[in-house]
Formats: structure tokens, sequence, C-alpha cells
């Protein structure tokens, strides 16, 4: 089975487009890259008939050994704080972003088939108001054969 296998890295990067790119440069051996508050920057301007500058298009890191996979911002600033890097030697497991079952800025729902099972990856990011904790658990999602929710929970002992 895949999921034996699976070397999973997360890192909560603060942001830091040059902590991103090294991690997706040295770090092949993993087959899933996890990311917490990833950069967003503009990657160039599109050709648009509205406005003779083109529309700004804006994004995260991107390297050719990577499937990334994230939401699309509703706003211009509406900055994701998940992102999810897959190995593209596992392209045939046919992972998926599922905004039909959550669809949140700061959760990342992925599925992959192994066997014809269908498994589920779910990246979190939960601000220091712990709101997306108060979202998941005033939220009735039942996802069966979860194998890793991990993240930036932002909980700080107090000791």
């Amino acid at each position: 089975m895949i999921y034996d296998n699976l070397k999973i890295f997360f890192q909560n990067v603060c942001k830091n487009t040059l902590i991103v790119n090294t991690i997706l440069e040295t770090h092949s051996h993993f087959n899933i890259i996890i990311i917490q508050e990833p950069p967003w920057s503009i990657v160039c301007s599109i050709p648009c008939s509205s406005s003779s500058e083109g529309e700004v298009l804006v994004g995260a890191p991107h390297h050719p050994n990577w499937l990334s996979f994230t939401r699309l911002p509703a706003t211009q600033s509406d900055f994701l704080r998940v992102l999810v890097y897959i190995n593209i030697c596992l392209s045939s497991f046919l992972f998926s972003l599922h905004r039909d079952i959550i669809n949140h800025r700061d959760i990342l729902l992925i599925s992959f088939f192994s066997n014809n099972v269908c498994f589920f990856i779910m990246n979190i990011y939960s601000d220091t108001s712990h709101s997306i904790l108060k979202y998941l658990k005033n939220t009735e999602v039942n996802i069966t054969n979860l194998l890793i929710m991990t993240g930036n929970f932002n909980i700080k002992d107090q000791l």
C-alpha cells in the first residue's frame, strides 16, 4: 500500500519564498510537502479586455517536480494559509482537491486512490483566535480514511 511508504514533510514557512523554493529543491525524497503560511506574490500580468495593464496573477512558488494544490483566493487580498505539494512521481494516484466537502480558506482536503480505496490528507492552519478549530467543531463532516490531519494549530502551552 502506498500509505505505508508515504514520506510527508510539513512546515510553516512564514510567507518566505526562499524557504519554499529551498524545500521544493532539496526535499525530493519526500512524497508530500504540506505548507502553512505560504508566500503569495505576483506571477505575471495577464492580458485582459477591460484593462490595458492587464490583470495581475498572484500565486505561490512552483517547481517542475511538484504538483501544487490550493484554493484560488476569493479576492486579491484573500491570501490562503495552506498549500500542499505532491511529488509528480505520485501523479498516477489521482490526487484531487475537495472543496465540495470542506470549503474554507484555511483547510485543504486532498484525496487520492490506492488499490481502489479513497484516502484523504488534510492541511489546516488555525490562527491565534483558533477560528478553524471552532469551524471544525461546528461542522459536521464525516471523512473516512483520513490518513493525516496536520498543520499549524497555534495552540500554545501557558507554561
